[in-house]
C-alpha cells in the first residue's frame, strides 16, 4: 500500500492507524484528548466565561475508558512506526502520567520527558491552586534497540552553541497564528504553537521523514512538516478542523533548498589530525597556544603536530588534560591562538579545511 503522503484522513485515528502498512513511518507526534475532566463553568474576576475545553472529543466516562483508549491508540501508532522510528506525546497532570505508563507498558524506550513551560499561561482564577503554567511531552523510542534520529547539532545551534535543555520557554499560540472563525472564535481550543513542533521536527526527523499526526485538529504538524520538508499524515474526526487545517497549510511555502533544512553532525564531517594544520601551513612549528582564561597556560606547536611544555609533550588533547590534571580535553577548543588582538581557538583552522573538502 502506498502510503497518504501529505493529506489529512476524516474519522478514527485508531482504524486509520491499522489501515497504514506496518513499520512505514518515522515519528509519530501525538496531541490526544487530555480528559480534563471540568467541573462547571469557569469565570474571571470580571464575571466573563473563561473559553475552556469542553469539546465532547474530550470526554471519557472514567479512567478505565481512557485508559482502554489511549491502549489503543498507542499499539496502532506504535504498529506503524519502522523499527528506529520515536513517539512524542503532550498532555497535562490530567492525563500524562496515565499515558506514560501506558506507554512503558507497551514496550517504548523512554528518551525525555519535555516541560513546555509557557510564558504567558492561563492564570488561576479561583485563587485554589498554582497557575498551570506547563504542559509535558514524553519522548520516546520505538524500543531500547532502536537506532533513532537526534540532531543533536541542530538542538545545539538553535539554542545558541549550548546544549538544549528539556525545558522549553515558548509562548501559547496568540495572534495572527491563532486560527480564527468568522466571528472571531478560536477554531480549536487547545491549538499548539508552530514553535513548538518546530523543535520536535528539527530535533527528531530528517527531510524527506514521514510524520503522522492521530490528533490532527487544525493542523500545526503538517504547517510545521510541509515548511521544513518532511511529509505528513493527518487523522481528524471533525470536518471543521480538517477545512481550517487544509486551507492553512495550502499557504505554507515550503523552504525550496532541502540543504539549508538539515544541519549536518559533527560525527559525520572528515576527521582532520592536528597534524594536517600544520602541514597546510596554517600554523608554523614554533606558534605558541593559549589554554585557559586568562591565558593561564601556554605550549608551542612542534613541525610533527605534537605541543610541548616545559613538563609535557603530547597531542593537543593529551597536553591540555596533562596541564589542567584533567581526565580528558578536547584540544580543538581548549587551545587558542592570536589572531590580531584576538584569541582564536585552534578549531577554526579545522573548519577551514573541512569547508574546503566539502
Amino acid at each position: 500500500m502506498k502510503l497518504p503522503l501529505d493529506t489529512i484522513l476524516e474519522g478514527d485515528c485508531i482504524a486509520h492507524l491499522e489501515s497504514l502498512p506496518a513499520k512505514s513511518v518515522d515519528l509519530v507526534f501525538a496531541d490526544p484528548p487530555y480528559n480534563l475532566q471540568l467541573g462547571g463553568e469557569l469565570l474571571r474576576p470580571d464575571n466573563s466565561k473563561v473559553d475552556g475545553v469542553d469539546d465532547a472529543w474530550d470526554h471519557f466516562d472514567s479512567f478505565r475508558e481512557y485508559d482502554d483508549f489511549t491502549r489503543r491508540w498507542l499499539a496502532a501508532a506504535r504498529r506503524v512506526l519502522k523499527d528506529d522510528g520515536a513517539l512524542w506525546v503532550i498532555g497535562s497532570y490530567h492525563n500524562i502520567f496515565r499515558v506514560g505508563a501506558a506507554l512503558q507498558d507497551l514496550g517504548f524506550w523512554m528518551l525525555n520527558d519535555i516541560v513546555w513551560r509557557k510564558s504567558n499561561p492561563m492564570p488561576n482564577f479561583r485563587g485554589t491552586r498554582f497557575t498551570n503554567a506547563h504542559e509535558t511531552l514524553i519522548w520516546c523510542a520505538k524500543s531500547a534497540e532502536s537506532r533513532y534520529t537526534f540532531n543533536y547539532d541542530a538542538m545545539k545551534a538553535l539554542n545558541d552553541d549550548l546544549q538544549m535543555r528539556s525545558d522549553w520557554t515558548i509562548p501559547l499560540c496568540t495572534g495572527s497564528e491563532r486560527l480564527k472563525g468568522a466571528e472571531g472564535a478560536k477554531v480549536h481550543p487547545t491549538q499548539k504553537p508552530e514553535m513548538l513542533l518546530f523543535r520536535v521536527l528539527m530535533a527528531t526527523t530528517k527531510p524527506g521523514d514521514v510524520v503522522v499526526d492521530p490528533f490532527f485538529g487544525t493542523g500545526t504538524t503538517g504547517a510545521v512538516a510541509k515548511k521544513l520538508g518532511r511529509h505528513f499524515i493527518g487523522m481528524e474526526r471533525d470536518p471543521d478542523y480538517i477545512a481550517a487545517a487544509k486551507e492553512r497549510i495550502a499557504k505554507v511555502r515550503p523552504v525550496a533548498d532541502l540543504s539549508l533544512l538539515a544541519t549536518p553532525s559533527k560525527r559525520t564531517e572528515p576527521r582532520v589530525p592536528f597534524g594536517t594544520v600544520i602541514e597546510r601551513g596554517l600554523l608554523e612549528p614554533g606558534t605558541v597556544l593559549y589554554g585557559g582564561e586568562k591565558a593561564k597556560w601556554t605550549a608551542k606547536v612542534r613541525a610533527d603536530g605534537t605541543l610541548v611544555t616545559a613538563d609535557h609533550r603530547g597531542s593537543i588533547h593529551k597536553v591540555g588534560a596533562l596541564v589542567q590534571n584533567a581526565p580528558a580535553c578536547n584540544g580543538w577548543t581548549f587551545w587558542r591562538m592570536k589572531k590580531g588582538d584576538e584569541m582564536v581557538p585552534i578549531d577554526s583552522l579545522r573548519q577551514q579545511i573541512r569547508a574546503e573538502l566539502h
